[in-house]
């Protein structure tokens, strides 16, 4: 599997691409889609999914741009799928901002499965930071978006946040296995054995 992860955007947001059998998907596209198309050319990747961890401003900025260089559908969580077109809730009032987002291509729920080049893509909803915040998992790698950092977890005073629903995602996650490895929205990789160990802000 190829994984690229730029930091940049809005509030230095993690992108990130990951590649398998000639094709892509980008996850969380805050990045500029020239830096993306660039990565995507030279290792031969063609863009099949945006794949949206949650429909917050810094986080999918240039998903639009993205889709019209490069192709590929946008995906989110059927819940967080209204926050794309409401200034409020995508958080892009928070800038002083009035930006809406064209609607997603597909919408996912809890379970479901994408595919990249044979490589499984698993949707785990980890609702509390937004209403539709979603985690990635394909092997043991995680994406986690804004719902787990190292040593943090989200904020869930911005738009439809809701702590409760939070520390039950959280608690989901750390069922998972130590050695998962987890790709957060913002700040460095880490994994669960570190962060349920660590991690005094999930309780």
């Amino acid at each position: 599997m190829f994984l690229k992860r730029f930091m940049t955007g809005l509030l230095s947001s993690n992108c990130y691409i990951l590649g398998e059998g000639g094709e892509a998907a980008v996850i969380d596209p805050g990045v500029e889609a020239e830096d993306v198309k660039q990565v995507l050319e030279a290792q031969k990747l063609t863009l099949k999914y945006i794949i949206l961890t949650h429909a917050h401003i810094d986080h999918i900025i240039q998903m639009e741009q993205l889709h019209n260089i490069c192709g590929g559908k946008v995906v989110v969580h059927h819940d967080d799928a209204p926050l794309l077109g409401n200034p409020l809730l995508n958080c892009a009032a928070l800038f002083g901002r009035d930006t809406v987002f064209s609607n997603a291509d597909i919408c996912v729920k809890d379970g479901d499965i994408l595919e990249i080049g044979g490589l499984k893509l698993e949707i785990l909803h980890t609702p509390g930071h937004s209403p539709g915040s979603m985690c990635i998992r394909t092997g043991d790698a995680l994406f986690t978006g804004d719902t787990l950092f190292k040593l943090g977890v989200g904020r869930t005073d911005l738009g439809a946040g809701d702590h409760d629903l939070l520390i039950k995602s959280l608690n989901r996650l750390m069922k998972l296995d130590d050695k998962i490895k987890v790709y957060p929205g913002h700040g460095s990789a880490t994994d669960i054995g570190y962060e349920r160990n660590n991690n005094m802000n999930m309780w």
